[in-house]
Order: C-alpha cells, then sequence, then structure tokens
C-alpha cells in the first residue's frame, strides 16, 4: 500500500464509494493508512484527474487529501490543513445530502481527527515563525468540527440504527479536546446537555464513554464539583485498560487532587506504580497537617503541577491541612474549649511563623464557615469552642 499507484487508488476509492463502504473509504482517507506514504499520491494539485474517476463533491475532496499527502511529505503542516479544511468542508456537504443513511460516519471520524492534528501542528509551526495569534487554526478547526456536529444532531429519524447521532460523541471528544487546550470549558456546556439528552449516551463505544466522562470530570473540578469530578473519573480510570497505563496516569493526575480534596489520600504504592511521587509528600503533609512540607512539595513539583494545570486546585488542600492539624491540637487537649494562641503555637511549629493569634481566629472561623470544624469562637476569651459530637466532621461530607 505503501507504493500503490494513483490508478490502483482511485479504483479502491470509486469501489469503496459505489459500495457504501464506509469503513474502507476512510481507510483510503485517512492519515493513519500506509497509502499516505507513497510519492505517487503526494500531489498537490489533482482535481482533473480526480474528476475523471468520482463525481463531485468526491473529485474535490479526494484532490485535497492528496494535496494534504503533498504537504504532510513537506513537513508544511500549514498547507496540511488548509488542504484537510478543504476534505472536511467537502465531506460535510456530501454528509448533509445522506438524509437515510450513516455510512459515512466513518470517514467523518477520519478525516475530522486529521483536521484537528494537523491544525494543532499548524499552530506550533505559525507560532514558531512569530505569525498570528496562538492557537488560531485549531479555533477554526473547532467550527468546522461543529457544522459536522450540527449534521449529527438534527438527525431525527425515528431508526435509531441508521441515526448520524451515533457521530455526535466522537465529534464532542474531540471539541472537549480543543477547548480544554485554548482554555474555553465554558464551550463544553451545550454539547454536555446534549449527549446526556441522548436516548443512546450509554450504548456508545466504552472508549468514547470513558474519553467523555474523564473530560467532563475535569470540568467539574475546575468548577469546584468535586463530586461529580470524583464520579466521572473514577469510571474512566477504573474502566480504562489496564494496559493503558499512560492514559490511567493521565486521568490519575486529575482525579488524585479530588480525591484528596475529599479527604482520601492516595497509597504510595499507587504513585509509584504510575510514575506520579510528585504527590507523594503533597499526600503525607495533608494526612499530617504539617503545612511545612505541603508548602515545600508544592514549590518542589511547581513546574508540573502547572504544566498539569492543578497547582491551583493543590493549593486548596492547605484548609485541609489546617483541619487536621487543629484536629490532632485537638485530641492533646483534656478540654473542648482550646486555647487561639495554642493553634497559632502549632501553626508556628509546622512553618507558619508569621502568624497571630487574630490571624489564627480568622484562619478557624473560615474552617467553621466550611463546616470543617463544628464549634464556635468565644472573642471574649481568645477561645475555640468546640463540638463535644463529631468536632471534625468527614471532609467528604
Amino acid at each position: 500500500m505503501a507504493n500503490i499507484s494513483f490508478g490502483s487508488y482511485m479504483q479502491q476509492l470509486a469501489d469503496a464509494l459505489e459500495d457504501s463502504d464506509g469503513v474502507q473509504a476512510a481507510k483510503l482517507l485517512s492519515f493513519d493508512d500506509p497509502h499516505i506514504a507513497s510519492t505517487k499520491l503526494h500531489q498537490p494539485d489533482a482535481v482533473d484527474q480526480c474528476g475523471r474517476w468520482l463525481d463531485s463533491p468526491w473529485d474535490e475532496l479526494v484532490a485535497a487529501h492528496l494535496r494534504a499527502c503533498w504537504a504532510v511529505g513537506s513537513h508544511d503542516f500549514v498547507e496540511a490543513y488548509r488542504a484537510q479544511n478543504i476534505v472536511v468542508q467537502s465531506f460535510t456537504r456530501i454528509f448533509g445530502l445522506q438524509k437515510e443513511e450513516n455510512w459515512g460516519l466513518t470517514i467523518m471520524f477520519a478525516v475530522t481527527l486529521d483536521l484537528r492534528i494537523f491544525a494543532t501542528n499548524a499552530d506550533v509551526q505559525i507560532q514558531k515563525h512569530g505569525r498570528g495569534r496562538p492557537a488560531e487554526t485549531i479555533e477554526k478547526a473547532a467550527e468546522l468540527l461543529m457544522g459536522c456536529f450540527r449534521i449529527c444532531a438534527s438527525d431525527n429519524r425515528a431508526t435509531p440504527e441508521d441515526s448520524k447521532k451515533w457521530g455526535m460523541l466522537n465529534l464532542v471528544n474531540q471539541l472537549f479536546k480543543i477547548y480544554f487546550k485554548i482554555n474555553k470549558l465554558q464551550l463544553c456546556k451545550p454539547l454536555i446537555r446534549a449527549i446526556d439528552a441522548l436516548p443512546m449516551r450509554d450504548k456508545f463505544s466504552i472508549s468514547q464513554i470513558i474519553t467523555y466522562r474523564y473530560y467532563v470530570g475535569r470540568k467539574a473540578m475546575f468548577e469546584s464539583d468535586y463530586k461529580q469530578a470524583e464520579e466521572y473519573m473514577s469510571f474512566a480510570f477504573q474502566r480504562c485498560h489496564k494496559a493503558s497505563k499512560q492514559n490511567k496516569r493521565m486521568i490519575l493526575i486529575y482525579l488524585l487532587p479530588v480525591k484528596m480534596l475529599l479527604g482520601h489520600m492516595p497509597k504510595a504504592s499507587l504513585l509509584k506504580k504510575y510514575d506520579l511521587l510528585q504527590f507523594d509528600d503533597v499526600a503525607k503533609a495533608v494526612c499530617s497537617g504539617n503545612v511545612r512540607l505541603l508548602n515545600s512539595s508544592l514549590e518542589k513539583n511547581e513546574s508540573f503541577f502547572i504544566k498539569c494545570g492543578i497547582y491551583l486546585i493543590l493549593e486548596k488542600l492547605k484548609v485541609i491541612t489546617y483541619r487536621n492539624l487543629f484536629k490532632k491540637v485537638s485530641l492533646m487537649q483534656t478540654s473542648n474549649m482550646i486555647n487561639i494562641a495554642t493553634f497559632t503555637t502549632a501553626l508556628k511549629f509546622v512553618g507558619e511563623e508569621d502568624v497571630d493569634d487574630d490571624e489564627t481566629e480568622c484562619l478557624i472561623a473560615n474552617l467553621i464557615y466550611e463546616n470543617k470544624i463544628k464549634g464556635y469562637i468565644s472573642h471574649a476569651h481568645r477561645k475555640l469552642v468546640i463540638s463535644k459530637q463529631t468536632p471534625f466532621p468527614p471532609i467528604s461530607s
């Protein structure tokens, strides 16, 4: 296939389209197939030649695909994106006219995936030469993907087996990848509503469902909905194939902070297995109430946490660290009325050297407000009066 001739390629593609064989046609239009290595297909302008084999607009689509092959062979991803843009535009016109069939879905999956990959690489090349604004190309690619999504979503035929709606989740997952990359998570909301309203939402392939739940879970995390985030990302982690260790690691990078914020600390064996020991001292610090260790571990692994976009989420663990520290202090007391100064001394012991009683009192007030401590502050006596029953409620409650 790597040395396939132009005529042989066109004949195979023409046969696939005539037979409505979406799988074979998708293969012949995908950059994941060996045919793209054939220099005989690296043609920058093959519209007339393709017109001898195929009707319009298939001839335009295939000619653009061959131009993309030529561009990729020249390592010009800006031009590859332009060509793939034409491929997807042509396909969208064709797909919109296929009113009673959905065999084109596999082609859509292939050509839109390549569009997103080329757009990402094109943005890198554009920025390398100091032109354009960041992520400009990938944003334009998202608009084309939305065009395909609208066609799929508008298919209201009574027979779900042939519905184009089966293509919605694939497109949503691709759009999620773009929106997370360009930090426009608000654009995910209508897509989530559309998927949640689908009767077949639980019948997509497990790989697509895993990807969907991973991104919805991440979105929930950034919106501080930690219980939903835990539910969705735990599903993704548990159902992800055990051989996909890198994917499981990627899920854990976001699942671990959520679980810690809900009071569930990871085992060292898990962190070692997935090469995530950056979280080890963080978990130890939170458990022991050691603010100094938490600060040092965040500082030590700052570049990793910032790159993953979780540094600010992990900083929220300070509240739980303070709660655990104050719980240890309370267990050492014989009364449920504890001097504020006692907590100040504990804070200074674990690294908060500049804190005074007023700041400690403010910190305790916040913990009471957030239901991390049950009790009240006696301002007249500068004491914390903790409840005799469950003074430190479970963090996940």
